[in-house]
């Protein structure tokens, strides 16, 4: 298990809110249902007492708009799949797979200073896949074969890590793509907020009917944009909805491959 990250008994992470799992999807409820009766009750007062000053319509607004941010939000919870049920569902396609590079040899470090520095695979410039990280990748990928999961599409961030993890994992041709680029380097793309949204709508976007899209990229991008924050390695599916939005479903570590490969 990576230092970087916090994994409780129930195998949820700590520290953040709301929770990755149904949680997050019963606390927009919660809020929903207390700003609408918010509204409604100022609703009441104001037809009561017939007036309303200028300070109670901008309270009204703030209201409305926080409601409706909290009702529209691109990143919905579902209840997640037990592991059998997520890798029956995954052969079905219709997902997005979003993979953490590969273990790293965290002894280096990203020396970004210009334009285009985080594409090196030198370790004395950037950090890069450990030996084992390129093991754990190479049987991550042939496990993922051998349960006929369909992938149509491979994309991962340019980083030399990211590119290396997605072809170890042998499931098709690679193509870099800045959507999911390392919040690090963000100035060079937009900014951070721009990589973020770019980021949730590649994940809210449907791969080709039947299959799968793999996505190889950074822990700090996953954090940001969608409920998760993964090990290095790790997997974890959304389901796209196609009008913008994108709903966690499930997570697969790298030791439990071989797990599913045995049972299927």
């Amino acid at each position: 298990m990576s230092s970087h990250s916090s994994r409780n008994l129930r195998g949820f992470y700590t520290g953040r809110w709301p929770p990755e799992n149904g949680w997050s999807l019963l606390f927009q409820v919660v809020c929903g249902a207390f700003l609408g009766r918010l509204v409604f009750q100022r609703i009441v007062t104001f037809k009561t007492k017939g007036k309303m000053n200028r300070r109670n319509i901008n309270v009204h607004r703030l209201i409305l708009l926080i409601w409706l941010l909290i009702l529209s939000a691109p990143v919905q919870a579902e209840q997640t799949l037990s592991p059998q049920a997520l890798i029956e569902t995954l052969q079905k396609g219709g997902y997005n797979l979003y993979f953490r590079h590969e273990a790293t040899n965290w002894s280096q470090h990203d020396a970004v200073h210009g334009k285009n520095d985080w594409l090196s695979c030198d370790g004395a410039r950037i950090r890069q896949l450990s030996e084992e990280g390129r093991k754990r990748a190479k049987t991550s990928g042939q496990f993922i074969r051998s349960l006929a999961i369909p992938v149509s599409e491979v994309l991962a961030s340019p980083y030399c890590r990211t590119m290396e993890t997605a072809r170890l994992l042998g499931l098709g041709d690679v193509m870099a793509n800045t959507d999911v680029i390392n919040l690090r380097v963000a100035e060079y793309f937009g900014g951070r907020q721009a990589v973020i949204q770019t980021a949730r709508k590649l994940l809210a976007r449907p791969p080709v009917s039947g299959t799968n899209r793999v996505i190889v990229a950074h822990g700090n991008i996953a954090q940001a944009a969608t409920p998760v924050y993964p090990e290095e390695g790790e997997m974890v599916v959304f389901r796209p909805d196609g009008k913008g939005r994108f709903a966690f479903v499930g997570r697969i570590a790298p030791d439990q491959w071989i797990q599913f490969a045995k049972t299927k």
